[in-house]
């Protein structure tokens, strides 16, 4: 008998297919060597696949979403899957199967959906009945140009600017003070209108 183990999160779920290893002396109800998964997403036809393409298929969507978080163009492209952004809300995943003479699957989700399934991902990485090679998520990714706001390298082109026009301004304003006499005016005032 298989064991299944099924992970929800609102409209995505994840569910693992396998058996335990009982030569590491494991529990009946572990899953270490999985043979199947199913991942399904509300309104999208069903994903599944062997243990050798869950692995790359997570690290996909983990590497995609840090360059999405990281505000970097978001795509990654391999040989078992592409994503790449559409706007800002909608996301291309192109599944390409590794059986010859089968088209790829192609799904556009929103951002709901891509983070459902990253927190599916995320809870079979923390379960302790499934026992999988987790994933190697790289912290350095390729300098790529961002969305919108700043670059690093122009982040003080952003401020140096403003702060030479406030120093620019206390400047002439402390101008006005030295060369401003109230006693001048005074007089003036008297000579206009004398009492």
């Amino acid at each position: 008998m298989q064991n299944k183990l099924s992970f929800h999160q609102s409209s995505v779920s994840l569910e693992i297919i396998g058996l335990p290893d009982y030569s590491n002396d494991e529990n009946k109800d572990q899953i270490s060597i999985i043979s199947q998964w199913k991942l399904t997403i509300i309104d999208k036809p069903l994903i599944e696949g062997k243990v050798e393409h869950l692995g790359p298929i997570m690290n996909a969507f983990y590497i995609y979403s840090n360059l999405l978080i990281k505000n970097e163009i978001p795509l990654f492209e391999s040989k078992l899957i592409d994503i790449k952004a559409d706007n800002l809300h909608i996301h291309n995943i192109v599944l390409k199967s590794s059986k010859p003479n089968v088209k790829p699957l192609i799904l556009k989700i929103g951002n709901s959906l891509l983070s459902d399934t990253i927190n599916c991902f995320d809870q079979l990485n923390e379960s302790p009945k499934v026992r999988i090679k987790k994933p190697d998520v790289p912290n350095n990714f390729p300098k790529k140009l961002r969305y919108g706001l700043i670059k690093k390298d122009n982040f003080l082109n952003f401020f140096i600017p403003p702060f030479i026009a406030i120093c620019s301004l206390i400047l002439f304003s402390s101008s006005f003070i030295i060369f401003y006499s109230p006693l001048e005016n005074i007089e003036k005032k008297e000579l206009i209108n004398p009492e």
